[in-house]
């Protein structure tokens, strides 16, 4: 008995001494963390340690919308193919030819401890949710792992990676030639009529507002949908507010307490291109540099993709130069594309940018120059404002010019290290009161105060204007007594100057050569005081007409689009411009049956469902929108688009996410989302802002627990 006794024993102790299993692990964890949704359904996520807070962070992204936060995940971990199909294999390639999972493995391991732990809350969050909901089906990935960040580290939903064409690749590998020079002017023609990629940010001294504190506009322009609004909270001093992209565990763009940050695409080069020069021995592959012979890294890489109801698999070589991977060819060489790629130390930028302080604090942080595909317009508490503009600064022997392939062969061509944050674009407190960047040149960005062109080499800047860079300096300019409300007014006025370039000149051409058919419209166009509206028709026929022009006009060599524009309005044959505007008035009587169509009737939001790319139908319930795409000079930017024949046009990218902060004893913020929180049609937060948004009408964001708790529509722990 005694001995049966004894035994029994052991075994209970034994089993008690058992690690526990994974979920155990999720659940205990789980009780550390709070997420309390408020009534627009943000999540505030509370936790007490870092890593806790990240967990929860997940889990309530998943909440929001898993179907994001996994699209991202196989996109960047180079799996599309095995959902979307062989047409995908190049962008999973691409992938691979940066990094490969066994190589993305090999960075985790090689992480911080804290980094480490905060990769692992990631995939527990995501897993944990997985677990308590098995509802959820993913399309491929069942089970999230912590090296996963490691592919999408900086923070932009592409990031520099996109830059690079599949297309080249693809021809790379089919043929072992290059892109066709009429393929590439297409593919060129094609990202010239999309919607422009970028952001606004406005930082404003405290000597130009009415409470004497500064105060930032953080206003990205992005894909409807593709960042969510958070609030992440930990008691190892993480408190931060703002738009994270779906899956990642930092703020990308957003403040905490004390620093605000917002981030605009940069026309810093970043990314080079070098040919290099092979050469076989003894069937091994070798490239020239200088004097040496280096061989060429080599391995392969397996990728599946989907082939009706079966998974295909396709084996690649891998190559690779101390430049980068090759891509492509270019005059018939093999041609490494070289880009910022030190994911762990991006990863850790990422995530201390949100806990600084003050600007020291901040400013030691951009030191470690991994933010590669941004410039930073910043405010904080102290009253500092500052542009840092791009961050990843290789240098370079100005004799090259960057602009076009270099000769890999030559180890002058190679980046020298990279350039120190006070080497770079800098301004501070500068004595305007004001500083923006609208992805425009960074040398109008505080008017006299701003940095000089001739300071710096011209690899870190384009000297490039654009309409909204115009607008907004035109906005700022000799302005003061700010409040968070007047700062939202600014960040949707309705001027837009590329129509007051554009628009003037097609009228001067017909009064040249009066064609009857246009009285009417030209006439509209005459009277009108170039700003949006949504009862504006003017608004329709100058957006029809420039849209046009994009389309089908001649553009002359060397210019950029704002200098297009100028063309088109001025320089452009009177004849071309009257038969462009003729089709226009044409297109809009056969769509609508009149060209006279308000701009709301014909300029749409509409959110049916959660998929990824928004289906949109005439038939069916939309919101009339007065905004304007950011092409035109417009701050709160709107790019719509056709789909399927719709007649009408429907939003899909522009004003997302937007805030504006005020900085002083306690921090002040007012948000707005495109649609709503969640991607979850059946939700009361699928869809509960898009009025708002069309309305301009902001919501308090809730910093402070108190303020939250006031708010809070439901409260509870992951997996309840």
């Amino acid at each position: 008995m005694r001995i049966a006794i004894l035994t029994v024993l052991f075994i209970f102790l034994s089993c008690s001494k058992q690690p526990q299993t994974q979920v155990d692990k999720w659940k205990a964890q789980a009780e550390n963390i709070t997420i309390i949704r408020d009534d627009f359904g943000v999540p505030h996520i509370y936790g007490k340690t870092d890593a806790d807070a990240v967990f929860g962070l997940l889990y309530a992204q998943c909440e929001d919308d898993f179907n994001r936060v996994e699209q991202n995940y196989i996109w960047a971990t180079g799996r599309l193919a095995e959902v979307e199909g062989e047409e995908a294999i190049y962008s999973d390639l691409r992938a691979n030819l940066f990094m490969t999972e066994e190589e993305a493995i090999a960075k985790y391991e090689s992480s911080p401890e804290w980094l480490k732990k905060l990769c692992d809350a990631f995939a527990d969050g995501i897993n944990y949710y997985l677990h308590t909901h098995p509802e959820v089906k993913p399309k491929l990935l069942t089970h999230f792992e912590p090296w996963m960040p490691m592919y999408f580290s900086e923070g932009s939903i592409g990031g520099d990676i996109e830059r690079i064409s599949t297309e080249k690749i693809k021809r790379f590998y089919e043929s072992g030639m290059e892109l066709p020079e009429m393929e590439e002017l297409e593919l060129q023609k094609e990202a010239e009529m999309a919607e422009p990629q970028g952001s606004n940010g406005i930082a404003i001294s405290g000597k130009l507002t009415q409470s004497g504190n500064a105060m930032l506009l953080i206003n990205p322009h992005t894909s409807f949908y593709f960042r969510g609004e958070v609030h992440v909270v930990s008691e190892e001093g993480l408190n931060a507010y703002g738009a994270v992209t779906w899956g990642q565990f930092f703020v990308y763009q957003g403040f905490n307490e004390k620093t605000g940050w917002m981030h605009t695409s940069t026309y810093t080069d970043v990314m080079d291109e070098f040919k290099e020069t092979l050469v076989k021995n003894d069937g091994q592959l070798f490239y020239q540099y200088g004097e040496e012979l280096r061989p060429v890294d080599s391995l392969e890489v397996t990728l599946k993709y989907k082939d009706g109801d079966f998974l295909k698999e396709k084996t690649f070589p891998v190559y690779r130069t101390h430049h980068g991977p090759i891509t492509h060819l270019v005059d018939g060489q093999w041609t490494a594309s070289a880009m910022m790629w030190e994911p762990v130390k991006a990863l850790e930028q990422s995530y201390i940018r949100t806990k600084q302080d003050g600007y020291e604090g901040f400013r030691e942080m951009m030191d470690i120059r991994t933010n590669s595909s941004n410039n930073t317009v910043y405010a904080d508490a102290e009253g500092n404002i500052a542009y840092f503009h791009g961050n990843f600064v290789p240098k370079r022997d100005t004799i090259f010019d960057y602009t076009q392939p270099v000769d890999g062969h030559n180890p002058k061509t190679d980046w020298q290290g990279l350039h120190t944050v006070d080497e770079n674009i800098l301004v501070l407190n500068p004595e305007n009161g004001w500083i923006q960047n609208c992805n425009s040149t960074p040398y109008t960005s505080a008017l006299e105060y701003s940095p000089k062109r001739e300071d710096y080499p011209n690899y870190m800047s384009r000297d490039q204007e654009n309409f909204r860079g115009i607008h907004a300096i035109e906005l700022l300019t000799g302005r003061s007594g700010y409040t968070l409300d007047s700062l939202i007014e600014l960040a949707h006025d309705p001027y837009l100057p590329a129509f007051e370039a554009l628009i003037p000149g097609l009228v001067k051409a017909y009064d040249t050569n009066p064609i009857p058919a246009l009285k009417e419209p030209i006439q509209v166009l005459r009277e009108w005081n170039f700003t949006t509206s949504k009862a504006s028709v003017a608004m329709t026929l100058a957006h029809y007409y420039g849209t046009h022009c994009y389309a089908k006009a001649e553009r002359t060599e060397g210019m950029y689009p704002m200098q297009w524009v100028n063309y088109w309005g001025s320089d452009w044959p009177n004849s071309r411009k009257l038969e462009m505007f003729e089709e226009v008035v044409h297109q809009l009587e056969n769509d609508f049956g009149t060209w006279e169509m308000p701009w709301g009737e014909v300029n749409r939001y509409q959110r049916l469902n959660g998929d990824i790319r928004q289906p949109f139908d005439d038939a069916k319930p939309s919101i009339p929108i007065g905004f304007a795409s950011g092409r035109w000079g417009a701050l709160a930017a709107y790019g719509a688009r056709y789909d399927n024949g719709t007649k009408k046009i429907y939003g899909t990218r522009g004003n997302s996410f937007v805030a504006v902060v005020e900085f002083g004893d306690k921090v002040k913020a007012k948000t707005m989302l495109a649609g709503g929180q969640s991607g979850d049609p059946d939700s009361p937060h699928f869809n509960d802002q898009a009025q708002r948004y069309a309305d301009k009408q902001f919501k308090d964001a809730a910093y402070y627990k108190e303020d939250v708790l006031k708010r809070a529509e439901r409260t509870y722990k992951p997996g309840e």
